[in-house]
């Protein structure tokens, strides 16, 4: 059996390191880490480019042009399409420097290069930035597999997990062991869109082993709107990253229903509950203050006022149920990915798999009424239903 699914993050405010502190980190460690061209400066690559991909590249980019210790230029590895007007989409971004398909009207600084050629756009980065629907994740991996070399680390901004018979693999384990490199996690409460106009925000990095390393991901990321913060807890911050989606449909029921904000409230109170249970369940390991991180419970409310996940659910129980999912998402979203309802499906199938669902109501309910067992406003009478 192999069961795909996606997870996100949650809320605490909590001191940084001062910028001296970080820079003086990262310099020793760019100087430990030469790029696979040779020299003492690090390259980024960013391998995606949708609307998140795209914001993370102008993020990179601004930093890479102040940082001594980066080459100015910041490839962007785009999966190619055709657009309206026959042009190609790489074309376009080089051209005109926005992303015109996912990120209109944002510039995403001179310094961003389009690549549709995905292995000569990592070739010589010493510093990978995944960032994709973590359903493409695996073709990604095999493709790249063999052709980095050399010190490298990666750092994953992709909601999702993969679940097998033997156990879960989370993304950056994924990345990890199918191309030999150190992978960190960044998630949190991050409306693209927003972060594209500088709308202050806070995310979280998550780091298995050394510290410098997440340091130095956290100084590429950081601006005066968008805060990051350093987490030892992987696990715990990418199944935050997954699981809120889940919450996030369950909200978009309660909004479509017009039920109020004493509900939804409730449901995104025993969203969270749930989340933290399979998190510990699933790793042991996962730390209760990741849950009060930016990548826990503030990632949870965003999603559950403004994320596409909520939005979409909403339409979806206006409808009674009639439209489809894949329907709404063609018509709502323009080419985006929507993750809580595939993610719903295959935390299901993991409850299920371990049997571990009656302990699960509400996962389990906003798969059932996903497929269609149940009706939308099951949503408020999900200990009513037994799986």
């Amino acid at each position: 059996m192999r069961i795909r699914s996606s997870f996100f993050s949650i809320f605490l405010l909590s001191s940084s390191p001062s910028p001296s502190s970080f820079f003086s980190r990262f310099s020793s460690l760019s100087a430990m880490s030469p790029g696979a061209n040779g020299d003492l400066k690090s390259k980024v690559t960013v391998v995606g480019s949708g609307n998140w991909g795209s914001v993370a590249a102008k993020l990179i980019a601004s930093n890479a042009l102040k940082l001594p210790s980066f080459h100015d230029e910041v490839r962007m590895w785009v999966f190619e399409e055709v657009l309206p007007n026959g042009e190609k989409l790489t074309d376009a971004i080089n051209k005109t420097n926005e992303n015109v398909k996912y990120l209109p009207g944002i510039k995403l600084g001179r310094n961003v290069v389009a690549d549709p050629d995905l292995e000569n756009a990592v070739k010589e980065a010493n510093m990978l930035v995944f960032v994709t629907p973590h359903q493409f994740m695996g073709g990604i991996c095999k493709n790249l597999k063999g052709k980095v070399t050399g010190e490298v680390e990666a750092i994953s901004l992709v909601k999702g997990m993969e679940v097998k018979k033997e156990g879960p693999c989370m993304i950056s384990t994924l990345i990890s062991k199918e191309l030999g490199i150190n992978c960190c996690v960044l998630m949190g409460a991050n409306i693209a869109n927003e972060i594209a106009v500088e709308k202050f925000s806070e995310a979280t990095v998550g780091y298995r082993e050394s510290r410098e390393i997440a340091d130095t991901w956290v100084q590429l990321f950081s601006t005066p709107y968008f805060m990051v913060t350093p987490v030892h807890d992987v696990e715990g911050v990418e199944l935050c990253g997954t699981l809120k989606n889940v919450v996030a449909i369950a909200a978009g029921f309660v909004d479509g229903l017009e039920m109020g904000n004493n509900t939804k409230a409730a449901i995104m109170r025993i969203g969270l509950r749930e989340m933290r249970a399979l998190s510990k369940l699933l790793f042991p390991s996962v730390k209760d203050s990741t849950f009060f991180e930016s990548c826990g419970v503030a990632d949870v409310i965003t999603t559950c006022l403004g994320g596409r996940n909520r939005r979409v659910a909403e339409a979806f129980a206006k409808s009674g149920g009639k439209r489809s999912f894949d329907e709404l998402e063609a018509e709502m979203l323009q080419g985006q990915k929507l993750q809580g309802v595939s993610t719903a499906r295959e935390v299901y199938e993991v409850l299920n798999h371990c049997g571990w669902m009656e302990m699960f109501p509400l996962f389990s309910t906003v798969h059932e009424i996903c497929t269609g067992r149940l009706k939308p406003e099951a949503i408020v009478h999900y200990r009513d239903h037994k799986a």
